[in-house]
C-alpha cells in the first residue's frame, strides 16, 4: 500500500525575537513564500498550520494564493494544531517543518522520506536533527500520522504540547525507534545558521538571496558558499538558538 505523505509547516506572525518575520519581504516575496517554494521541491503536498489570531490572516491569505491547504488552531498548543491538520487531511506520514526556514531544501526532505518509507516501521521517528550535521534552517522530522495522534492523546507536558514532537524524539512511550538522517557533505555544515529568528539572521538570508542567488541553490551549494565566505557566517554566528521551552 502506498503511504500518503504530507508536509506540515507551522507559521505564525507573532514571533518574539523578530515580529512578523515570515512576512518580511526579500527578493520580491515574503520569507514565507520562499519557504513554500523551497518545500515544494520535495513534490509532496504542503499544509500550513497557523493560529486563530487575526495577525495570521496574512499567512492564510498566502497559503490560499499558493493553493496550499491550511488549518487554524491554538497558538501555544501547537501539537493540537497539528492534530487538527490530520482531522482535515488524509495523511499516513507527516513531515514537520517550520516556516522560519526560507532556504530549506525540499530535495533533501524527499531523500529523507525515501529512507523513512524504506524502513517500513510505524514506530519510527526520523529526523536530520537528532545529531546536528545540517545547518540550522534545513530541519525536518518524519513520523506516522498515528504516532502524532498518539502524542496528541497522551502528551501532558507543556513543552511537549508547544514543541509538537518532543514526546516522540524523547521517546516518552519507550518503544519509538529513532533514526538520524545526517548530512554527508561539508563537515562544517552544522556550524551555520540559515534560519530566521533575529534581525542578524534576516541580514544574512537577505544577503544570500539577493547577492548569491540562494533560492536557486541546493543545500550543498549553500554550505559551500558559507565555507568560502566566513564573513557571511560572522553576520549571525553569535546568535544563540532558543532552548526547548523558552
Amino acid at each position: 500500500m502506498t503511504s500518503k505523505v504530507g508536509i506540515i509547516t507551522q507559521a505564525r506572525a507573532t514571533s518574539t525575537r523578530l515580529p512578523g518575520k515570515v512576512l518580511l519581504p526579500v527578493g520580491g516575496k515574503t520569507f514565507l513564500e520562499h519557504h513554500l517554494d523551497r518545500v515544494a521541491l520535495s513534490n509532496f503536498p504542503v499544509i500550513v498550520a497557523t493560529t486563530v489570531n487575526a495577525d495570521d490572516d496574512q499567512i492564510v491569505a498566502i497559503a490560499t494564493r499558493y493553493g496550499a491547504p491550511w488549518h487554524r488552531g491554538s497558538e501555544l498548543d501547537v501539537l493540537e494544531r497539528f492534530a487538527g491538520v490530520l482531522d482535515e487531511n488524509d495523511l499516513d506520514v507527516v513531515v514537520r517543518v517550520t516556516s522560519d526556514c526560507p532556504l530549506i531544501d525540499g530535495r533533501v526532505i524527499a531523500a529523507g522520506v525515501e529512507r523513512y518509507l524504506a524502513a517500513d516501521d510505524p514506530r519510527l521517528y526520523a529526523a536530520n536533527t537528532l545529531s546536528r550535521t545540517y545547518p540550522r534552517g534545513f530541519d525536518f522530522e518524519i513520523f506516522s500520522a498515528d504516532l502524532l495522534r498518539e502524542a496528541h492523546k497522551n502528551a501532558t507536558l507543556p513543552a511537549d504540547r508547544e514543541h509538537v514532537t518532543s514526546y516522540l524524539h524523547q521517546n516518552r512511550p519507550g518503544d519509538i525507534r529513532l533514526l538520524n538522517l545526517p548530512y554527508d557533505g561539508s563537515p562544517h555544515g552544522a556550524k551555520y545558521r540559515l534560519t530566521l529568528d533575529t534581525e542578524d539572521d534576516r541580514r544574512l538570508l537577505a544577503t544570500l538571496i539577493e547577492q548569491y542567488d540562494a533560492l536557486s541553490l541546493d543545500c550543498a551549494q549553500l554550505v559551500a558558499i558559507m565555507d568560502e565566505h566566513p564573513e557571511l557566517a560572522a553576520l549571525n554566528d553569535h546568535i544563540e538558538q532558543k532552548k526547548l521551552g523558552e
